[in-house]
């Protein structure tokens, strides 16, 4: 669609290098008008929160591998049991394990910050594979593994 145009996509490149079509792309549709005609059609995807690939939350340079995205996958399932929408899980490799960094829509953060909800969806990421579980505490942004990474880098891909 429209509204991704602009956004550094690796995986773009490849499509466009394998000669993949987009086609809401070619329409010229942009987000809201998909999910507005979606509604408009009774379709169960139109208030479906976005979900792009799984290897959007490993940072550049780092090997994806199957396992990683099993595990952000079964992460990010936890956070959705739930009840949070806009969930992101961030997987980051350290010495002695992987990290991994949550961010949460700004609504959604205080709900996961009081009671016990925070303890035990740490304990239920943290069996899925990862040694440290962290929150974030900007939320969830779109492209947060873009920030500080020059623009002339991203713009050549």
């Amino acid at each position: 669609n429209t509204s991704d145009i602009g956004d550094h996509r690796p995986g773009a490149d490849a499509a466009k290098k394998f000669e993949v079509r987009a086609p809401l792309k070619e329409t010229g549709l942009a987000k809201d008008e998909i999910r507005a005609l979606s509604a408009a059609l009774g379709l169960p995807t139109a208030d479906k929160p976005q979900m792009p690939c799984l290897s959007s939350r490993i940072p550049y340079g780092q090997t994806v591998t199957p396992e990683k995205l099993a595990m952000i996958e079964q992460a990010e399932g936890v956070l959705r049991d739930a009840g949070f929408r806009e969930v992101r899980v961030r997987h980051h490799e350290q010495p002695g394990g992987a990290l991994a960094k949550i961010e949460l829509g700004q609504a959604e953060m205080e709900r996961f910050l009081g009671g016990d909800l925070m303890a035990s969806v740490s304990a239920r990421i943290r069996d899925a594979g990862f040694a440290v579980v962290t929150l974030d505490t900007k939320g969830y942004r779109r492209g947060s593994l873009n920030e500080g990474i020059p623009e002339e880098t991203l713009a050549n891909g």
